[in-house]
């Protein structure tokens, strides 16, 4: 994973959201491998030949091989996995930020699709969706109850194909087909505004192909806009994490040159690597995307008052940034304690269509720090609302997943009057959360990001300002359960 390689390195989503990992798509020989168990293997090939001969009825090999190789897998850790020819299409369409569809941001409501936006120049775009748009049926299906999950399948396609969405549009109380011709989308990563004069935000929600160029490009429409700005803040709440390179690279819009931003340790040459602020460690083809600033915008981007939000949906790569940002004393960090992903995995294809992604090392910010299993903690802890964070018990983070890295976990048992009453908050906010679904967006209890009632946000405008921030009163650190190292 050294930056003599020339590959894309992904920290991507894992089991659950926001649990990233940290990726390099490569391929690594080992020339000094163990002996294999050949005791084992003979047992191994015995249990197939049985249940090939055996079993009550006929079972297919290749499912029964995928099966066995998937489950030697998933007993790792979490973040190691076997892709399929399915799984790894989709790993390998997140890693680009790129698919087939009609562009569009959704979300649920009431049992029904709801448009958040249409991404710009899409076809959805063009064929007139706006935001707040109700679809009802896809291709005459009615949407009520599919998943989002299913909706967004039946959406996606192939290029040149078309889908006809039913809308229903609440402000012109009318119920009308569009048909789209669906095409190659790149989804956007990256969101920003001069919030108020001399105050910019901007927010990353995963690191992807396109996201430098377009993180470069909108900050340099910013400093257009506003070329004395006196603060910005940098927006990774709810960032699962991206491209490596992707990472660095945004970390070096506000580092000196050289600068290190990550290092990453592990049992085979390749995973031992230092990656600094330079051209070197994140330009593709030999091109540095941070040239596109403005000699005025990059050295203003050096010295400007910043303020990074995270929380635990932030992890891997925005950790990166975050902990890079943080080491340097380049930036106050503020929010809530972050995911904890802490350890990077590479990605191996086995053929055309199959791949492992297997852990391959630890990353440790610039000053040495591990947050395998702690995550980020802010210098500033700051609430989602004014009335605290309502929906904390649902979150998940590393430590709370089975089989995580270096990790005391066993050695205790759990207590069972904790694990109850634990379940018992997990439910009370479940019961929230539904009724929080059926309220308008302006109406929740936790706002959009970037918006006027983003409390968060709100506080960091404060912080950069030199005003008081409402620090949270029931945010504490929570400690790491990482088995200490030499």
């Amino acid at each position: 994973m050294g930056h003599k390689l020339k590959v894309l390195s992904w920290v991507s989503a894992g089991v659950v959201a926001g649990a990233l990992a940290t990726v390099s798509l490569q391929t690594i020989a080992r020339g000094s491998l163990e002996p294999l168990p050949l005791e084992e293997l003979q047992q191994l090939a015995a249990v197939f030949g049985m249940i090939k001969s055996d079993y009550v009825e006929p079972v297919d090999e290749k499912k029964l091989l995928t099966d066995a190789i998937a489950g030697m897998v998933s007993s790792l850790d979490p973040h190691s996995q076997y892709f399929d020819k399915k799984s790894y299409k989709e790993f390998r369409e997140g890693t680009t930020g790129r698919f087939v569809g009609v562009g569009i941001e959704i979300t649920q409501e009431d049992g029904l699709v709801k448009v958040v936006s249409p991404i710009e120049g899409s076809p959805a775009d063009r064929a007139g969706l706006k935001t707040g748009d109700l679809i009802t049926r896809i291709d005459g299906t009615a949407v009520k109850g599919l998943s989002l999950n299913e909706a967004v399948k039946r959406m996606r396609g192939q290029p040149n194909t078309q889908v006809t969405l039913t809308i229903f549009r609440k402000d012109e109380n009318r119920t009308f087909p569009v048909t789209i011709t669906r095409e190659e989308i790149k989804a956007q990563s990256v969101k920003a505004r001069v919030v108020e004069p001399g105050y910019g935000w901007i927010r990353v929600s995963q690191f992807q192909d396109q996201t430098v160029d377009d993180f470069v490009r909108k900050l340099e429409e910013m400093y257009r806009k506003d070329p004395r700005m006196k603060g910005l803040v940098l927006d990774l709440r709810n960032d699962p994490g991206g491209l490596l390179d992707a990472a660095v690279a945004i970390s070096a819009v506000f580092l000196p040159e050289n600068a290190v931003v990550v290092s990453t340790n592990g049992q085979i040459p390749d995973s031992k690597a230092v990656y600094k602020a330079a051209p070197e460690f994140y330009a593709r083809r030999g091109a540095d995307p941070l040239r596109q600033l403005s000699p005025a915008t990059r050295a203003a981007l050096r010295s400007v008052p910043l303020v990074v939000l995270v929380n635990e949906g932030s992890a891997s790569a925005s950790e990166i940034v975050a902990g890079a940002l943080q080491d340097h004393k380049r930036a106050v960090v503020m929010g809530s304690q972050t995911f904890g992903k802490g350890s990077v995995q590479t990605v191996r294809p086995l053929g055309p269509d199959t791949a492992l992604k297997i852990t391959t090392a630890r990353y440790y910010t610039p000053s040495g720090r591990t947050i395998q299993a702690k995550g980020i903690v802010p210098d500033v802890m700051v609430d989602e609302t004014p009335e605290g964070n309502p929906f904390a018990a649902l979150r998940i983070r590393e430590a709370d997943l089975e089989k995580h890295l270096s990790t005391t976990k066993g050695t205790e048992s759990p207590d069972p009057a904790v694990e109850k009453a634990k379940e018992a908050e997990r439910e009370a906010a479940r019961k929230k959360l539904e009724e929080e679904a059926k309220k308008a967006p302006g109406q929740r209890l936790v706002p959009e990001f970037g918006s006027a009632n983003d409390f968060t946000l709100q506080q960091a405008l404060n912080r950069l300002k030199g005003l008081p921030v409402v620090v949270s009163k029931t945010l504490t650190e929570r400690p790491g359960d990482e088995k200490k190292t030499n």
